[in-house]
């Protein structure tokens, strides 16, 4: 089947502006944030959903413990829950828009 030359121009664009949709849309949910925390609310981490960390809030009374293992466990804990929740906002987005775009589950 030959795809004659306004039919592959006609492609091309529309690529380039899927692409282009897709890089604002990346861009835009990127800056989103979200909230994970940990230990009942003992640390509390903000990030966006791109992966950059804007606060990490602990509880007084965690410091007072002594216990710098376990403060260090659920900062860790808190971290990591706020970068997946980013990851997951990220995934939700771009699968929106592949979807209003009338492309296929799964293919972005």
């Amino acid at each position: 089947m030959k795809l004659g030359g306004g039919n592959m121009k006609n492609l091309l664009k529309q690529a380039n502006k899927m692409k282009e949709q897709m890089e604002k849309l990346q861009q835009e949910a990127g800056e989103k944030t979200v909230e994970a925390s940990s230990g009942g609310g003992m640390v509390t981490v903000v990030a966006k959903a791109k992966g950059e960390v804007l606060s990490i809030t602990i509880e007084p009374s965690i410091v007072q413990d002594d216990d710098l293992e376990m403060l260090q466990d659920l900062i860790t804990a808190a971290v990591n829950e706020a970068l997946n929740r980013g990851q997951d906002l990220m995934k939700n987005e771009v699968s929106k828009l592949a979807g209003g775009m009338g492309l296929p589950p799964g293919l972005i």
